[in-house]
Order: C-alpha cells, then sequence, then structure tokens
C-alpha cells in the first residue's frame, strides 16, 4: 500500500495515477498528523482491512491535482548513516565507513515534503544533494538483531540527505531548515519486497548524478536497524535513512533535484537562496 499525506496533511493511498481520500476512514486528525500518523502505523494490522473498505467506495482523483505532505510530518528523530557506499567512500576520500562511523541524527525541522524548496543558507560554500533509501519505524524496537529486523519496518520512502560541505559536524551540516526533503509516499514493506534490490537514481535539472543499487550497501537496512537499536530505543514514526551513493554533487538556486527509486517513486523540489 502506499500511504501518502495530501492538501493539508489528510490521509490518501495512491493507486497507480490517482489518489483515494481516507482520512474519514481511520479517524484522522490532519491538524495532528504525526500522532495520528503512529496511531496508524502502530495499529495498521486492524486497520488496513478497514482502509481497503473504503478504498473500494471511495473516489479518486489525479495525483497531479492534488499538493502532497510530507509522510513522515514530526518524528522523534532522524538517524543518518555515514558513508554507506564504498564508491561514496572513494569519491570522498573518507578514511572510515559506517562500520567504524556509526551513525548520526538529522534536525526534523529539516524536513519538506515533495514540491518543497531546499534554501541555501550559504552563498559562498557548497551545498551538496545525497540521494538515499530511508523508511520509518513500524514498532518500538531495542536491541533488534539484524536477523528481525524486517518485522520493525513499517515502510519505504525515499529522503535527499542536503549537506553543507565543512568541517563542522555531521548534524550541524545536515539540519539546516529544508535539508531533509522526503517522500512521496511510504510504500509499505510488504509491497516493497527486498530493500536490498532497488535501484537509486538523482538527477539534477537534466543530468543524472547518481545512479545505483542497494545492494551495494555496506551496511543494509537490517543491519544499520541493529547497530541504531544497540543504542537507542526506537519508535513508530522515526526515520531511519541508510546513506548515499557515489556521485553526490552541488546543488544552486535555480535547480530541480528529483530522486527516483524503483517500486517506491518520484520525489521532486526546487533549490533556492535563503533570503
Amino acid at each position: 500500500m502506499r500511504i501518502a499525506l495530501f492538501n493539508g496533511n489528510r490521509l490518501g493511498v495512491v493507486q497507480a495515477d490517482r489518489i483515494a481520500d481516507v482520512t474519514e476512514a481511520v479517524g484522522w486528525d490532519a491538524t495532528d498528523a504525526h500522532r495520528s500518523l503512529v496511531r496508524l502505523i502502530s495499529r495498521f494490522g486492524e486497520l488496513r482491512g478497514t482502509i481497503e473498505q473504503a478504498l473500494a467506495k471511495a473516489p479518486t482523483v489525479p495525483l497531479s491535482s492534488v499538493s502532497l505532505d510530507a509522510p513522515v510530518p514530526n518524528p522523534s528523530k532522524i538517524v543518518a548513516a555515514p558513508v554507506n557506499y564504498r564508491a561514496h567512500q572513494q569519491e570522498m576520500q573518507e578514511e572510515f565507513t559506517v562500520e567504524r562511523l556509526g551513525f548520526f541524527l538529522k534536525a526534523p525541522s529539516s524536513i519538506i515534503g515533495p514540491g518543497g524548496t531546499i534554501l541555501l543558507p550559504y552563498k559562498d560554500r557548497r551545498t551538496d544533494h545525497e540521494a538515499e533509501l530511508a523508511f520509518v519505524v513500524g514498532k518500538t524496537a531495542k536491541d533488534v538483531p539484524a536477523s528481525q529486523a524486517a518485522e520493525y519496518i513499517f515502510g519505504y520512502f525515499g529522503l535527499m540527505d542536503i549537506t553543507v560541505r565543512g568541517r563542522e559536524d555531521r548534524p550541524m551540516r545536515k539540519s539546516f531548515d529544508t535539508f531533509t526533503p522526503i517522500g512521496p509516499w511510504i510504500v509499505t514493506a510488504d509491497e516493497v519486497g527486498n530493500p536490498h534490490e532497488l535501484d537509486i537514481r538523482l538527477w539534477v535539472n537534466d543530468e543524472l548524478r547518481q545512479s545505483a543499487n542497494t545492494r551495494d550497501l555496506i551496511q543494509d537496512c537490517y543491519r544499520f536497524f541493529e547497530t541504531v537499536s544497540r543504542v537507542m530505543t526506537l519508535y513508530p514514526g522515526d526515520i531511519i535513512t541508510t546513506g548515499t551513493p557515489e556521485g553526490v554533487g552541488p546543488i544552486q538556486a535555480g535547480d530541480r533535484v528529483r530522486l527516483e527509486i524503483e517500486r517506491i517513486g518520484e520525489l521532486a523540489v526546487g533549490v533556492a537562496d535563503k533570503s
């Protein structure tokens, strides 16, 4: 199932190029979207049948006629993997990978949704795009081994980890407001299937910058889940993102950045200078 937030955080289900509004069917509160999302995730086993019944009756409208919102509005944390592809390690001339570096946190306030705008904080420093596969935690997790991690993942989506280059620690350079575009929706784990065989591509305007496959992750989704949950408790609605492949590059005002992940969909955002 493809679960989207749209038109001011209403709840929708995407079917091909159309979307059905199921807000009323599950008692969704658009004024407290993240709390509603956590409730939906936590009770999805019982609510799925209700949603499917609603879909049989709900009218649909073209996706092009609605405004998509960030599918995870306000997680308690965003956990990110540094240097989790070998080719990216080589291009960045990094000494260590995720195996030594562990993970870092991004500010949830950096999230924007499809069609949003990345605001560049500096005109004299390089800011890069980073294409990533991310997922949302489905139930409270602590000390979960990789062999069981799939049971704790609710669904997957695309994420851009926008990054100012410099000597500051990663959380500072990656947490500016608008620096975490996510979307276009959550695809439930059962529909994605194996997350470790997905093509991931990113364009800036019409230039293909990144093209890779998640099979090349150093720590795949499940191993990284184990790494993170060994340290901290994860809650439904938390975001974990798995790192970027090679091909990162600068963005500038006026660019359009587009991320496409196989079996998930396409996320596109604009770029502007912060006024």
